[in-house]
């Protein structure tokens, strides 16, 4: 096995402090990288920057490396949050994880590891990257634990990208990373995963982007133009939203009752022209359930869109794979139509295309065509 001059991103997680461990027991030499890419709230509780360098400046020193602290958030700034920003106030639901994995991780980073003498870089993603030796192409593969698999969220990288990087922990089932982590008695080992968007932390959601995004209040109709209450702006929602509408409980005279008094209430759409929210009754409401979708802005893995024809795909990180067939492919965008209705597929969200195991790549959704238009 070739050995190299790996740089690894260690987030202060368990992930990648394991990944870091792999790689030096496969004999290569590994330098580490602590990223900072967010500095707004650095006296904030939510934000743990400080305390994720600590801990991966200790799995450093255990693992017997160097680890360099790079501020990155300039870049963040201007390539990842200033587009989040330009989308929720187009009244999309914008995914900055895709982007930041883009325009950071695997550019920025990349970059910086490559002046730095790097042969390749590595990162604790659960993917994995194969050489096809037929086409010699590098594939972008399933992590191998489905419950953990975030090729999602990485298939914008290219063929330059993906020929330099490496998921050591793609091979591995989570439960198996905690193992390893315990028997080397690694600081974070034990560490909860993160979660949620990297700037924002564990806050409400709705108070931070109140900083950014002024409220712009206006009417919440349900799908037969009764008026249930006023929304905060429509940027401060997202389709199939349920929580936070204010409106639980509506029984005054007249309220609807497709899905019973007491049925949840759902964000079906938004109307920018009138500046209106609509909300419907139950999870299975015509509005919420999509045949099709268009999108925008691919990017494909292969560095050429796929032939049209039947794959399977996600709207949304957390889903399992839909059965579709792709269509439309022109220049930049495409479509996609499925066997199966989607729910609460949602403009500014990535649709991620996949053959089996294998990433092909995805566009930004543009429009959700309802079963029921």
């Amino acid at each position: 096995m070739h050995k190299y001059r790996v740089v690894v991103g260690l987030s202060g997680g368990v992930d990648s402090a394991v990944t870091a461990h792999l790689l030096k027991a496969q004999g290569h030499e590994v330098v580490a990288i602590f990223m900072k890419n967010w500095e707004d709230d650095d006296d904030s509780e939510y934000c743990s920057s400080r305390q994720d360098f600590i801990d991966a400046a200790s799995v450093a020193d255990l693992l017997g490396m160097e680890i360099e602290h790079v501020n990155f958030a300039a870049e963040y700034k201007d390539r990842v949050f200033a587009e989040f920003l330009r989308e929720y106030q187009a009244g999309r639901t914008p995914n900055p994880d895709v982007l930041c994995n883009a325009e950071i991780k695997f550019k920025a980073f990349l970059d910086h590891a490559m002046r730095l003498g790097a042969e390749k870089i590595a990162t604790g993603h659960y993917a994995r990257v194969r050489l096809n030796e037929a086409t010699g192409l590098h594939e972008l593969r399933k992590g191998i634990d489905p419950g953990k698999d975030q090729s999602y969220f990485l298939h914008r990288l290219t063929q330059a990208q993906l020929a330099k990087t490496l998921f050591p922990v793609g091979a591995l089932h989570k439960s198996e990373v905690r193992r390893i982590a315990a028997e080397l008695k690694l600081p974070n080992a034990k560490k909860k995963d993160s979660t949620g968007i990297c700037f924002i932390g564990e806050r409400p959601f709705r108070d931070f982007l109140n900083r950014y995004i002024a409220k712009d209040p206006g009417p919440i109709l349900d799908d037969r133009d009764r008026k249930l209450g006023r929304h905060m702006g429509l940027s401060f929602y997202t389709l199939g939203q349920r929580q936070g509408l204010g409106i639980g409980g509506v029984k005054e005279k007249g309220a609807p009752r497709g899905g019973g008094d007491h049925a949840p209430w759902f964000v079906a759409r938004k109307e920018p022209a009138t500046h209106t929210l609509r909300v419907v009754q139950g999870h299975d409401h015509p509005w919420l359930l999509s045949h099709a979708l268009t999108a925008l802005d691919a990017s494909w893995v292969a560095g050429q869109a796929p032939a049209p024809g039947a794959y399977s795909a996600k709207t949304r990180y957390r889903q399992q794979d839909a059965a579709c067939t792709l269509a439309d492919v022109q220049g930049s965008g495409f479509a996609l139509s499925f066997e199966e209705a989607q729910w609460a597929v949602t403009p500014g969200q990535s649709a991620v295309l996949y053959d089996g195991e294998v990433c092909l790549g995805g566009g930004i959704i543009e429009k959700a065509l309802n079963v029921e238009r």
